[in-house]
């Protein structure tokens, strides 16, 4: 059973993701167990919990790369097996960072991927699509290394070329699993503040899972505390500042 404290900062909000009570697990041991939130649109949400909690798990239930076999999702009003415009959702996971240097692809090759839902399947970039390439690139400061192979580039580069293909595609809702794996604390604090600007100058909605609770809470909107049940959901603050994260900080992040 679930214990959550709950505050509705975004309760007027449109609902963009709906989970219901839904578990996951392999074999006879469960990762989640009946977990259930919601996510509105302009949410910056930072799911946070000890390792084997779930998080990561959460996410991929969230976006069609694992099934629940229990409960249900809803994407933009839609349930997930019926979802189809995944152009509206872009997702970097935590690997990103960790490219082969011989791996023979342009910046701007990898970030035309993200245009691929939107080319159809014997499509071909036309100059609609070198356009959002650049403005991507743009947005994330980048665009001067559109010809470089993304071999050459740090694992702080890299990773904003990877947001630059999910932006690509013009989505709704960009989800982040463990992005700042691997990366220096000087390029994590660039890296949020890019997040920052996604969030309130785009209107993008973002979903991150990560460990570092005390940096999230300073930049997130919401935070959802998971293992293997949802055990908070709602404003960061209110969070840390009550004896109820106090006692699961004690017990390790």
């Amino acid at each position: 059973m679930q214990h959550v404290m709950k505050t509705a900062t975004h309760a007027q909000n449109i609902n963009i993701i709906e989970v219901s009570n839904i578990s996951f697990g392999y074999t006879d041991e469960l990762v989640l167990d009946h977990v259930s939130l919601n996510v509105h649109q302009g949410d910056y949400l930072g799911i946070v919990g000890p390792n084997g909690g779930g998080k990561s798990t959460l996410l991929k239930l969230m976006v069609g790369l694992q099934k629940p076999i229990h409960g249900t999702i809803k994407l933009f009003g839609e349930d997930i097996s019926k979802f189809k415009d995944w152009s509206k959702i872009g997702y970097v996971s935590q690997h990103v960072a960790h490219i082969d240097q011989n791996f023979p692809m342009t910046v701007e090759e990898i970030v035309m991927m993200g245009r691929y839902p939107k080319l159809g399947l014997f499509g071909f970039p036309r100059k609609k699509d070198y356009v959002a390439v650049k403005e991507a690139l743009s947005q994330v400061e980048m665009l001067q290394y559109r010809h470089r192979l993304i071999g050459d580039l740090s694992g702080g580069q890299q990773q904003r070329i990877f947001i630059a293909r999910a932006l690509a595609a013009k989505p709704e809702l960009i989800v982040l699993d463990e992005p700042t794996v691997g990366v220096d604390m000087k390029t994590q604090k660039q890296f949020y503040s890019l997040l920052h600007k996604l969030n309130s100058e785009l209107n993008i909605t973002l979903i991150l899972v990560l460990h570092e609770l005390d940096i999230i809470s300073k930049e997130a909107t919401e935070i959802a505390y998971v293992n293997r049940n949802l055990v908070y959901h709602g404003e960061p603050q209110r969070f840390l500042n009550s004896k109820y994260f106090e006692k699961l900080a004690g017990k390790g992040k």
